[in-house]
């Protein structure tokens, strides 16, 4: 065709190459950046077997001298149900401790992980995230459904399990952990037998149901009060100002713990908004060039142009090998910056599943279908560009 002998002719590859690895930089910036982010943040929020969403943990403020003034960091009833009686609160309990002694014992697959003693923490049945049917106990069982921190089985992966070259486990493989529990309190000792039902990584004790915890404080502790020394608050908005006022006002304060991550968070979205802002101003920078190199080769073969519309060729089959010279550019840059990601994707991903086994996997999807509309995007805006040319050279001849 006439049209791709001049096109040929008249080409500037350093330009094509500039606009080549530009497009091809900003495109593995962005779907790096997108897929990065969807691969690290279920780290961050991965689902708690314990606490919902928009469950906050608070305890009193303990600053210097708090216990050397003899100031209480336990609740008392009317400091629940003033925290209750607030309108940005939904529901709100105490956690209850045990007043008894307890040793507990931790194994894997044989190994033993943990040996201690420890206290149990219980919350109303209610706040428990999980399967009601695997979170009950009734007097005379010797088994307690039991949920523990994740940083148990980061112990033994990370401890045991590295030292020893022993296999990684996840936590879908609750029933290889084993947990004898020994109870001591009022002269009586007796042991029970732990089923793991869930982790959290929002406490950092044992949490049982409580029913148990209320039976088991009146038969080994029952000359000893229960005391909550932390609450279990669900909201509408924790980011709400209301939230934070009362609870400085009222010397209190949210875990450090979920403060932490919701930071990290927001400055893992924060980082990865400013890497996909850079990308996308290199994909606009490549995709100027791209359409700088098209006007001069238009420009260079203006007249040569207008003669093929004279004789009869329409703007369309004129303007085709343009767009398509465009558009194999745009799916080479695509497929080349998806490999990249794919690589280097591999390579991160290997890092995150020994340091988190029991995290999903996710897929490459997201890289892919921000891709492709990126794809679509530039080409189809591309092709607009270099049609209303054309046209231009075509209104000229008349």
């Amino acid at each position: 065709m006439l049209v791709w002998k001049l096109l040929k002719s008249h080409i500037s590859v350093p330009q094509f190459i500039g606009f080549f690895f530009a497009n091809l930089c900003g495109m593995v910036i962005v779907l790096l950046g997108i897929q990065f982010y969807n691969d690290v943040l279920p780290i961050f929020t991965q689902e708690d077997s314990f606490m919902k969403s928009n469950y906050v943990m608070v305890s009193k403020h303990i600053g210097m001298g708090t216990t050397i003034s003899g100031v209480s960091t336990s609740f008392k009833d009317d400091e629940i149900k003033d925290v209750a009686s607030q309108p940005f609160v939904q529901k709100v309990c105490g956690f209850s401790s045990t007043n008894y002694k307890v040793d507990a014992h931790m194994g894997i697959s044989g190994q033993q992980v943990l040996s201690s003693e420890l206290y149990f923490e219980s919350v109303p049945d209610d706040f428990v995230d999980i399967d009601k049917s695997q979170w009950k106990w009734q007097e005379g069982q010797k088994e307690v459904p039991v949920i523990v921190p994740r940083m148990y089985i980061n112990m033994y992966n990370f401890g045991y399990a590295q030292s020893h070259n022993a296999p990684k486990i996840s936590e879908s493989v609750m029933g290889m952990i084993d947990f004898a529990i020994v109870i001591k309190g009022d002269g009586h000792e007796d042991a029970y037998k732990g089923r793991v039902v869930g982790f959290s990584s929002s406490i950092s004790s044992i949490l049982i149901p409580q029913s148990f915890m209320e039976w088991s404080n009146a038969y080994y502790a029952p000359k000893d009060e229960v005391s909550h020394t932390r609450l279990l608050m669900q909201v509408e908005n924790a980011a709400d100002k209301n939230v934070s006022q009362y609870l400085e006002d009222h010397g209190m304060e949210i875990e450090q713990d979920q403060m932490d991550q919701e930071k990290i968070t927001y400055f893992l979205r924060l980082m990865v908004s400013l890497v996909m802002v850079i990308g996308l101003v290199i994909s606009s920078l490549s995709f100027y060039i791209l359409m700088l190199s098209i006007y001069l080769l238009v420009q260079k073969n203006a007249q040569k142009l207008e003669n093929l519309l004279l004789i009869g060729y329409s703007p369309a089959k004129v303007a085709r090998p343009y767009q398509w010279l465009t558009a194999c550019l745009n799916i080479i840059v695509l497929i080349i910056a998806v490999a990249a990601v794919l690589a280097v994707r591999m390579y991160y991903m290997t890092i995150i599943e020994d340091i988190y086994p029991e995290l999903d996997k996710g897929s490459l999807l997201p890289a892919l279908m921000t891709g492709g509309a990126l794809f679509v995007i530039v080409t189809l805006m591309n092709m607009l560009i270099i049609r209303r040319k054309i046209i231009r050279i075509w209104y000229r001849k008349d």
